[in-house]
């Protein structure tokens, strides 16, 4: 086994990025890059590959890296976490933990309800409490989304054309060419700060419609710690699901 090294670079006009420089003796001549789902970067090289070498190569994939980081960003970590709708269980919504009780079906108006602290699920509803639940998520994201994005478009003037709210997977948000964004009912259930990161990175698309320096600069100036709340979306994308 050879050590593990790893590399920081900074190229003009980029932020930093890392990778791990893995060496094998039995590789005789291909360099080739791994993104892990943990965000690692992974360089496997020949053993006698000059430093100068593999950072000309990793430059060269730069797109690539940073365009698969932000895919993973939006994907959630592989865990278990699938609900059961079973009275104690905890449900996220905007960053906190909230227990599930049910209600007896005379006591309670509405097939779900957010009181004092506690989600309080109607009996009769049990069998598609999930249903429930995904319709109780959408409404409040469609709600609390839609006058953020209000909110920064004005402040920042970009102004999107129209916001959709889907039921998307992988994705958090996006921006149509026709300035149109959209965001995934998932995102209701994280933080202010990483549902305004979100948002913000999409109102940047407006503006810069790639990924490129200018645009991380523009996302850097209006929201300064995108990368802590990228960071938070990355390693507890998971908590995002029901």
């Amino acid at each position: 086994m050879f050590p593990i090294k790893a590399r920081s670079l900074i190229f003009k006009d980029a932020s930093d990025l890392n990778y791990q420089l893995k060496r094998s003796k039995k590789r005789k001549k291909t360099l080739t890059l791994q993104v892990e789902r943990n965000g690692t970067i992974m360089m496997h090289v020949p053993y006698r590959t000059s430093e100068a070498e593999t950072d000309r190569f990793f430059k060269q994939k730069e797109g690539w890296v940073r365009k698969k980081l932000k895919e993973m960003a939006c994907l959630p970590e592989p865990r278990d976490t699938e609900k059961v709708f079973i009275p104690g269980e905890n449900f996220h919504y905007l960053g906190e933990q909230f227990p599930l009780r049910v209600a007896d079906s005379t006591s309670a108006r509405a097939p779900l309800v957010l009181s004092y602290g506690i989600f309080l699920l109607r009996e009769d509803n049990l069998a598609k409490a999930r249903d429930v639940f995904v319709d109780w998520y959408k409404k409040r994201a469609r709600e609390k989304i839609t006058e953020r994005v209000d909110y920064y478009s004005r402040q920042f003037n970009l102004p999107a054309t129209g916001i959709t709210i889907t039921s998307a997977l992988t994705r958090y948000g996006s921006c149509s060419v026709r300035n149109k964004v959209s965001f995934s009912w998932r995102l209701i259930m994280a933080p202010y700060p990483a549902i305004d990161y979100v948002i913000l990175h999409e109102l940047a698309h407006i503006k810069e419609k790639n990924h490129s320096s200018r645009f991380w600069d523009l996302l850097g100036t209006i929201l300064p710690d995108y990368n802590k709340q990228r960071l938070w979306l990355r390693e507890n994308g998971h908590l995002l699901r029901i």
